[in-house]
Formats: C-alpha cells, structure tokens, sequence
C-alpha cells in the first residue's frame, strides 16, 4: 500500500531516538489541496504505538510501524515516503501516483506541473499550485521564490502557460491568483515581458 525508504526510515529512527519515543509510529494523512505531488497537502506526526484512530491502517515497515489515516488511505495507495537532502530543501517527500484532482484536466494539468513545471521552478526555490480548473481557465497560485519575484509574470505567461496550454488543449488561460504584493519580498514589476523565464 504504501513504502518508506531506508533512508526516510533511518531520519525517521533518528527523530524518535533523539526525542525518546522509541517504538512510536509514523502516522501520515492527508490534510487537504497542497503543494505535494497530486496536489495534496500531508501530515506526518509521531503516535505512541497501538493508539491508532478508528479506521486507520497500520503497515510494518520492518522495524517501524507505519499509521495511515483511514480517510486518505485509498489517495496514499502506492505512495513513497522519502528523505532529499540538497542545496535548496532538506526533509520528508511523499512521491503519491494519486491526483487530488477527480476532474481528468485538472489532473492532466497536475501532473504536468508535478513532473515538469515544479522540478524545474524547483530549481529557483519556487512552485506552481494549481488551485482550479472552470471554463477553460487554471488558475494557479505561485509560492517559495516566486511569491513577490520580478520574472513571476514572465515564468508565469511565457513558461507556465505555454506549457500547460501546448500539452492540455482544453486549457485556454492560465491565471495568477498570488498576492505579490504581500509577505517579505514584495512584487516588483520589472520591464515589458518580466525578463526571462526559468522555464524557457
């Protein structure tokens, strides 16, 4: 159903050791829209072992007990738990095969942003969240790096639309719903165009 790797297993270990909760579990459900691969937002805690909620699946990962939240496990079906650890972002990463999204554009749309657009705004410290589909329109929110970046605009019109509406047809527009303005880095805009696109 679900699997962890020995690494995120060891970082896993290494929480409960420090923390003294040896023989704890590692309980995981899904929160809601987030930024995670299919769209999900994840919670990850620590339980004492053999308190699980009514309807919660537990899973022996060989030498710690995994806790699957009853109500996610069905969109958890075949996910990953690792650890990444590199320049830009260390810690738990759930690679989840599921969509959030029943909508098969809005999936479509979630994929690519999954497999293509993220991994490469990833690279700036930025992501791409999708918020909806209706009537043709996907309306994205900007997070990390291009929350209140000068080239939002130009990832946005000439990397993120022209991507989404060259591989799913049915997408017409792409709209920014972020609030550049707000936060610590405020929006600036630069010059006609926004200047280059990570995407391009």
């Amino acid at each position: 159903m679900i699997t962890i790797t020995d690494l995120a297993k060891q970082k896993v270990l290494e929480h409960m050791h420090q923390g003294k909760q040896e023989g704890a579990a590692l309980r995981l459900a899904i929160t809601g829209p987030g930024r995670g691969p299919g769209g999900f937002g994840y919670e990850m805690e620590l339980i004492e072992a053999g308190t699980p909620a009514v309807g919660d699946v537990q899973v022996d990962a060989g030498g710690l007990l995994l806790v699957v939240d009853g109500e996610s496990a069905e969109k958890l079906k075949g996910s990953v738990i690792d650890f990444t650890e590199d320049e830009y972002d260390s810690g738990f990463k759930i690679d989840n095969p599921n969509s959030i999204w029943d909508d098969p554009v809005s999936a479509a749309v979630q994929k690519l942003l999954d497999s293509q657009i993220n991994p490469a705004v990833g690279g700036h410290g930025g992501f791409v969240q999708l918020l909806e589909v209706k009537d043709g329109v996907a309306n994205v929110q900007l997070g990390g790096g291009c929350r209140g970046c000068g080239q939002a605009e130009a990832t946005l019109k000439q990397g993120v639309e022209v991507m989404i509406k060259r591989a799913i047809p049915e997408i017409k527009q792409v709209v920014d719903q972020t609030d550049h303005a707000g936060g610590t880095n405020p929006y600036y805009q630069g010059g006609p165009g926004g200047g280059p696109s990570p995407l391009t």
